[in-house]
């Protein structure tokens, strides 16, 4: 009999599993446009079967997509295996919008394909090809399960499936033979001998990591004082603001995009960083939205949680989770935009200080030796004392033109998952010279999101007005919220 294959997830990465709940499914999306270009059909479609050919041909280069999660037995901890019965034909999908398909249908659209779960007897990813679209465009709504992905290898994912030209190579599409799976007690016996050899494997770890440092003494402070001040940022349960309470399963998204010359403009004048600018921003507009809602800024503890990549170049290519996170007040209090990014940039100056990423890290790598039953009443429980009031995602992008099957890329809009407690995120994501924000929130808390997102457009506008720039923006101004989506809005073709 052939060798059975699995992966462990790691903590982080069960972590996204064990958190999801029926109201909050905890999927990374993306919704792409598109050049319509040699996809082009004579009918004015879109060949969704060039594209789903070309993924095909790229899936050999990511085994991920073509696994599924596997359970050990009395345990809540996953395995990735091979799925036997993989079918590209469930997870490329084709579909239209009404012609000519505005923007703010293609928001519909992409909130009800985000606050739909995946299935997990399946590979969790999915890609809605979207045809239809006006100005002779078409979009990609991309879904990936935060398993399997963090931003970086989100964008390393970009990578595999698009090109830096828009020449078309066919490939043959290697023959795909799954490997056996192992048996529910070949996965049981498995994780009874590795928690016997936990101790010992301790050791090794412990070792290394003394053997590693230059400085032992100073590198293992530096890490428990991290450690020890995130445990202490966490313990203090985020203030009670209109973006915060239990969500409902359904989704409102919109977005807006920014030059990102602007975004230097300001780090230039300023002397702060790209996300120092991202952070006065949403400062500025959380500031506007709170006092629109009649609630007084300057009385409010307003932190948010900022992802960081801990990923190394060794490490760029893999997907999984290889994240840790900054948790920082929001000056929403302080009426002069410039105080608020000294602000900012004096914290976030300070949190690269003090290794504050170093010591979340370590956090999380502890939870790889601990029990998993610890590790699923944890993340089952985190909502409750949820640490921060808004996430704020940046991540960087090619700053060159990419094409799927020849089609140019023309901008790509993150959404990031909302979780219970959790009523926005705000996503960023920088390409060929642009910063594309995407807006993810409830749609029953956040019915004026449209108002978040003129405020995230005046907010950068000052800044941009302060930096001795005009104060014209290329900012792609939201519209009133649209009304809920219906069945007849969308025409189905396949599956």
């Amino acid at each position: 009999m052939a060798r059975s294959f699995y992966e462990r997830l790691t903590a982080l990465d069960s972590s996204f599993l064990l958190l999801e709940k029926r109201n909050s499914p905890l999927h990374v999306a993306s919704t792409l446009t598109f050049e319509a270009g040699p996809l082009r059909t004579a009918d004015g479609g879109i060949d969704a079967e060039r594209i789903r050919a070309h993924v095909a041909s790229e899936l050999h280069r990511i085994p991920r997509y073509r696994q599924k999660i596997a359970w050990i037995p009395f345990t809540q901890r996953p395995v990735w295996i091979d799925d036997e019965r993989f079918n590209l034909d469930y997870h490329v999908r084709h579909t239209s919008l009404p012609q000519p398909g505005s923007d703010e249908q293609l928001k519909r659209l992409s909130a009800r394909v985000m606050e739909q779960p995946l299935d997990p007897s399946r590979p969790l990813w999915e890609m809605w090809v979207v045809e239809g679209l006006e100005g002779d465009r078409f979009a990609v709504i991309s879904k990936v399960h935060h398993c399997m992905i963090d931003g970086v290898s989100g964008v390393d994912l970009l990578k595999i499936l698009l090109s830096p030209t828009p020449d078309v190579h066919e490939s043959e599409t290697p023959r795909y033979l799954p490997r056996r799976a192992p048996t529910p007690f070949e996965l049981w016996r498995d994780e009874m001998m590795r928690r016997a050899l936990l101790p010992l494997e301790a050791a090794k770890g412990a070792s290394a990591l003394l053997n590693a440092a230059q400085d032992v003494r100073r590198d293992m402070l530096s890490r428990v004082r991290a450690a020890a001040d995130m445990v202490g940022a966490t313990m203090k349960t985020a203030a009670e603001t209109p973006l915060n309470d239990r969500i409902s399963p359904h989704r409102r998204l919109d977005w807006l995009t920014f030059s990102l010359d602007d975004v230097k403009k300001i780090r230039r004048a300023f002397g702060c960083s790209v996300n120092d600018v991202v952070l006065a921003t949403v400062t500025g507009a959380m500031q506007r939205f709170l006092q629109r809602r009649q609630f007084n800024p300057s009385s409010v503890d307003f932190r948010v949680m900022a992802p960081v990549s801990v990923r190394t170049p060794e490490q760029r290519g893999a997907l999984g989770n290889q994240v840790s996170a900054w948790i920082l007040e929001l000056p929403i209090g302080e009426p002069d935009p410039r105080e608020q990014l000294r602000q900012i940039q004096a914290r976030t100056t300070e949190l690269k200080g003090s290794r504050s990423a170093v010591g979340a890290q370590l956090l999380t790598e502890a939870a790889e030796w601990g029990s998993s039953t610890l590790l699923a009443l944890g993340a089952r429980n985190v909502t409750r004392i949820l640490p921060f009031n808004l996430v704020v995602t940046n991540v960087p992008g090619p700053q060159f033109p990419i094409y799927m099957a020849g089609a140019r890329l023309l901008e790509t809009f993150p959404l990031v998952p909302l979780i219970d407690n959790l009523g926005l995120v705000i996503g960023q994501m920088s390409y060929d010279g642009k910063l594309c924000w995407g807006f993810n929130a409830d749609y029953d808390l956040i019915p004026d999101l449209a108002a978040i997102v003129r405020a995230t457009a005046e907010a950068f506008s000052e800044l941009l007005t302060l930096a001795g720039e005009p104060a014209s923006i290329g900012a792609i101004a939201a519209s009133p919220p649209p009304p809920p989506a219906t069945p007849l809005q969308i025409v189905s073709k396949g599956v």
